[in-house]
C-alpha cells in the first residue's frame, strides 16, 4: 500500500508573512518596493504597493511572480537566457503572460512541491532578488 504526502497550499496567512518579511528587509536596506504573491494557480493571494515606490513596481512585481510561478526557478537565474538569441526570447506561455527576466521573483515549495510565487519590484535586481530570498526564508 502507497501512500501520499499532503501539501498544504500556500494561504494568506503564508503571503501575508511573505509580504511582511519582504517590505522589512527593504525598508532595513532603505529601499520601497512592491510585492505579490501568487498560488500555484497564478492567482494573487496578496500585494503591496508603497505610495512612495516607482508606480511600474506593481506591475513588475507581478510579472516577475508570474515568470518565477510558470518556469518554477528564480528569475535570477534566467537573465541570460532572454538576452537576444538566447533561449527565452521569445517564449510563448502558458498563461498567455509576457516574462520579465529581472531577478526579483521566487517560486515558493513546500514539502518539495510548488505552491506558489513572490515578485518584489523597485529595487536594483539584486536588491529584489534578495528581498524575495528574505521573505522566503521567513516563510521557511
Amino acid at each position: 500500500m502507497s501512500t501520499t504526502t499532503a501539501v498544504a497550499p500556500l494561504t494568506i496567512q503564508d503571503a501575508e508573512v511573505l509580504v511582511t518579511a519582504a517590505r522589512r528587509a527593504a525598508e532595513a536596506a532603505g529601499a520601497t518596493v512592491s510585492v505579490t504573491v501568487l498560488d500555484a494557480g497564478g492567482h494573487p493571494l496578496a500585494f503591496r504597493r508603497d505610495d512612495r515606490a516607482v508606480l511600474i513596481s506593481g506591475e513588475t512585481s507581478t510579472r516577475k511572480a508570474y515568470t518565477a510561478l510558470q518556469l518554477n526557478a528564480p528569475t535570477a537565474d534566467l537573465v541570460d537566457a532572454v538576452k537576444p538569441d538566447g533561449p527565452f526570447h521569445s517564449l510563448q506561455t502558458a498563461l498567455d503572460r509576457p516574462l520579465l527576466f529581472i531577478a526579483g521573483g521566487l517560486p515558493i515549495h513546500r514539502g518539495g512541491r510548488l505552491i506558489g510565487a513572490i515578485g518584489v519590484g523597485g529595487g536594483t535586481p539584486e536588491q529584489d532578488h534578495a528581498f524575495a530570498t528574505a521573505a522566503a526564508e521567513a516563510l521557511a
